[in-house]
């Protein structure tokens, strides 16, 4: 631990970013032992999901900006605010535009410009759009840490812990879908562990960002919590809300939420 504590914050954020997506992988390997999931624990695992990145944006990325800039003499929400609107406005645009497939709809539930792709692509994409704030929230923590602001690197490995927990069910979400849709259990695995491989790459920038341009560091962590909470709204909630397990969704959200908060807590 002491030696990753001494490492530079974009070794820090690489090696965290290639945590959570080891963790999507071993989520997307359960399609070796199983061709479908039940539809009451795949909306069990979402709302754990989505309550884990709500906290996380609360405790690890909006507090934190606030508290920065708190101690910089200056309006705590203004950065909180801007940062907030610009992360949610940045996966809007995405959103539109990256052609995707949330898992669980027909072709006609096909998103962003009109395009020719296979259904396993547009699920890739889907669940990749979903990791791009993933990783540039723990590149950012982990920026936030080397600039000795009001986090540290326990926090931000508190963050990527949380992060990578919730990864699980996301490999899951991709890889049993496609089994059950007819491809092969190698290539449905590959497509599962292939949709966090961005994660280590946005990682990597929002650390190089954050080192390179100190200043605007409240920002940026407001920005990766107004991306992740955009995320979940438009997309995490509601595909854990579209079945019959609307209470058991709910309870994993809860469930989600009380374990990043705690993590936040007594590790960071």
């Amino acid at each position: 631990m002491e030696t990753f504590a001494a490492a530079s914050p974009v070794l820090q954020a690489l090696l965290a970013g290639v945590f959570t997506w080891l963790m999507t992988a071993a989520g997307a390997a359960l399609v070796f032992g199983l061709k479908s999931m039940r539809r009451g624990l795949s909306d069990l695992m979402l709302g754990f999901a989505a309550g884990v990145m709500i906290a996380a944006s609360v405790w690890s990325l909006l507090i934190p900006a606030m508290e920065m800039e708190a101690r910089a003499g200056r309006p705590e929400w203004v950065a909180a605010l801007v940062g907030f609107i610009c992360g949610g406005a940045f996966l809007f645009v995405l959103d539109r535009i990256l052609p995707h497939l949330h898992p669980g709809l027909s072709a006609e539930g096909v998103e962003g410009v009109a395009t020719s792709w296979s259904r396993a692509t547009l699920l890739l994409a889907a669940i990749t759009l979903h990791n791009i704030p993933e990783g540039l929230a723990v590149g950012v923590a982990f920026g936030a840490a080397a600039e000795g602001e009001v986090t540290s690197v326990a926090a931000a490995a508190t963050l990527a812990l949380g992060i990578g927990i919730q990864n699980l069910p996301e490999g899951a979400a991709v890889s049993l879908p496609l089994r059950g849709a007819g491809l092969s259990r190698r290539r449905s695995f590959f497509y599962g562990q292939l949709s966090a491989v961005v994660e280590p790459m946005a990682a990597v920038l929002g650390a190089a960002l954050v080192v390179v341009a100190a200043p605007v560091l409240p920002y940026m962590l407001a920005f990766a919590a107004g991306a992740m909470i955009y995320v979940v709204v438009e997309e995490v909630i509601p595909e854990s809300q579209r079945g019959a397990n609307t209470d058991l969704a709910t309870g994993g959200a809860m469930a989600g939420f009380i374990v990043m908060m705690l993590l936040d807590v007594i590790l960071g």
